[in-house]
């Protein structure tokens, strides 16, 4: 990230020479963004959201665009060091948008207020889950924060494709076979929170499987 935000300094001194090399730069565009977010935002399916929260949103790698395209942008992480790498590049990207929307906080215990984003991003976050009621705390809290019509954008391990590889530890966790421990859903799982909820699939549920190591799934919601 350190690398990046002198890449933007760079860039945005040379843009004021030549406004093409800031176009025609990926990075400066879009940061590190998911491809699986990239997609929705090529679908145009984000287009109308002006209040966007990344819930986990770390050092900013899915905020790069959002900031520099005029949506009110905020973020929530526990890491200290990543909510003020995210501000400083969110200050460089974006002045006008204010450097306290991204503070430290965890996904189950959010201070804003009920019915308040566009858009939800929570990206590789809900797997580190403790456990069943753990998971739930932390997507009724999202949830709680989405305006109806909002749109929740996740991404998460799962053992779709993967269930006779892995192993159960107990709370819903398993062990990977990339050795690592996760909090896994699956397909039915998702679904049931998606009628729970209140919301309906505005892109099927897809998942990624890592030669067999891990997967990860895209759970879309739109909130009804």
């Amino acid at each position: 990230m350190q690398k990046f935000i002198l890449h933007l300094y760079r860039l945005k001194g040379r843009a004021e020479v030549n406004p093409i090399l800031m176009q025609n730069n990926l990075q400066q565009l879009y940061g590190n963004i998911d491809i699986y977010l990239f997609d929705q935002l090529l679908k145009g399916r984000f287009d109308e959201c002006q209040k966007i929260l990344d819930v986990g949103c770390g050092n900013g790698r899915n905020l790069v665009y959002f900031l520099q395209n005029g949506s009110e942008v905020y973020g929530i992480d526990p890491n200290p060091e990543a909510v003020t790498q995210l501000q400083v590049m969110a200050k460089i990207l974006r002045s006008d948008n204010a450097t306290g929307n991204f503070i430290i906080g965890t996904a189950e215990d959010m201070p804003f207020e009920h019915n308040s984003f566009d858009l939800v991003i929570c990206n590789a976050v809900l797997h580190f889950a403790e456990d069943s009621n753990h998971f739930d705390a932390m997507l009724r809290s999202i949830w709680k924060v989405l305006k109806p019509g909002g749109y929740f954008f996740a991404r998460l391990a799962s053992d779709i494709g993967i269930e006779h590889l892995v192993t159960p530890l107990g709370n819903s966790r398993y062990l990977l076979p990339d050795e690592s421990e996760r909090f896994l859903v699956n397909e039915q799982i998702l679904l049931e929170y998606t009628d729970v909820l209140g919301g309906v699939l505005f892109e099927p549920i897809k998942t990624t499987n890592v030669q067999n190591l891990r997967c990860m799934t895209t759970w879309c919601i739109q909130k009804l």
